[in-house]
């Protein structure tokens, strides 16, 4: 995951959390999240490098739909990446 932007983290963790979501459900969690637009070309530009990578599977609902779940592989990086960022705010937001 050191070779991925914040946003395709973040495209990653969006996917983990629903059940094979859809590319404009997951847009609605990213608008949400970081309270702004986010255009197709950025969207799915950087789903399709997920793909790519191996780190999300991609299927068709429909014609214009498509739906997105990580891999095996995928849901092997974010874990590790998780417990690398552990490390480091864990103790920290157990203070709070």
């Amino acid at each position: 995951m050191y070779d991925l932007t914040g946003f395709q983290r973040d495209l990653l963790y969006a996917i983990a959390g629903h059940d094979e979501p859809h590319g404009l459900a997951i847009k609605d969690e990213l608008e949400n999240y970081y309270k702004k637009d986010i255009h197709a070309g950025r969207l799915y530009p950087n789903l399709d490098t997920l793909v790519d990578k191996g780190l999300v599977d991609k299927g068709t609902v429909d014609r214009r739909t498509n739906y997105y779940s990580l891999t095996r592989r995928g849901r092997r990086e974010t874990e590790a990446r998780r417990e690398w960022e552990q490390q480091y705010v864990g103790e920290l937001l157990a203070d709070s």
